[in-house]
């Protein structure tokens, strides 16, 4: 059993070690950072009772992967993210928009931030039914009233006040994680 869970986690390293290196990279500041990532990766698949019963290996290292940059992310940059928003008492919405369109290429903790925020976005976005979705980037991303938009589409102003919320729904419970990291 030993001999078989050990040739697992060999030929998952010969065969995600260079594009799962790439993936954390391009994450991270700098290559030290990465390595250190990949190599708590691949602890954490050696240590894994069960590896044979993993139904898809490569999934599973992506996520692990994707969840120690955020923890890197977190641990480093807690306080800089703190400092920014108690320094700009808004509401909700508005920091999390003026946070992910802030132009501040100096600070790379912010620029991992907004890369992961805006591709978990777009992956609950992509989720939502395409009215909702439509809805909600009219509103939130284009800046269009939800009246604007009741008119533009011939829609009942109910009806497009009703997709918003439940996008918004959506849309709170899946990034609710990102949320938290800003401590709002």
């Amino acid at each position: 059993m030993k001999d078989q869970k050990e040739i697992l986690v060999t030929d998952s390293i010969q065969q995600f070690g260079g594009k799962l290196f790439g993936f954390i990279r391009k994450r991270v500041r700098n290559e030290e950072d990465a390595e250190d990532i990949l190599q708590d990766v691949w602890y954490q698949l050696s240590n894994f009772a069960n590896v044979a019963d993993l139904e898809n290996v490569g999934a599973w290292l992506y996520r692990v992967a994707r969840n120690r940059v955020t923890d890197r992310y977190r641990k480093k940059t807690t306080d800089s993210l703190e400092d920014y928003v108690y320094e700009n008492n808004e509401d909700e919405n508005g920091l999390i928009k003026e946070l992910l369109l802030l132009d501040d290429t100096n600070n790379p903790e912010l620029e991992l931030f907004k890369e992961n925020f805006w591709d978990e976005l777009m992956e609950a976005l992509a989720e939502l039914p395409e009215k909702q979705r439509e809805v909600f980037i009219w509103n939130e991303i284009e800046d269009l009233t939800l009246q604007q938009i009741a008119d533009n589409t011939g829609e009942k102003i109910k009806t497009i006040i009703s997709r918003k919320g439940y996008a918004v729904k959506h849309l709170r419970t899946k990034l609710n994680h990102l949320y938290k990291e800003l401590n709002l």
